[in-house]
């Protein structure tokens, strides 16, 4: 699944949805540029949810910023997709 997403520039950047966690009562989506778009695909970016529709479904996101949790996060989120994705560097 791809997003749209705007950037500081207001430029629009696509990104595909790898996956969600919850992680202290906080929900982190992870992501990675589009292949399609992006000349260096495989950096996952995390961005925190912070807002949700009335579904409960991500409704808004910002980048995560802090990086000892975006280090945590990023484990747990290995941890949990291990065999799914290659995270290999």
């Amino acid at each position: 699944m791809i997003y749209a997403f705007q950037d500081e520039k207001g430029e629009t950047v696509n990104l595909e949805f790898l996956g969600l966690i919850l992680h202290n009562d906080r929900r982190y989506g992870f992501f990675v540029p589009d292949a399609e778009h992006d000349e260096a695909p495989g950096e996952v970016m995390i961005l925190e949810v912070t807002a949700l529709d009335e579904d409960d479904q991500p409704e808004a996101f910002e980048l995560l910023v802090d990086e000892a949790i975006a280090a945590e996060v990023y484990e747990k989120f290995k941890r949990i997709t291990a065999g799914m994705y290659d995270f290999s560097e």
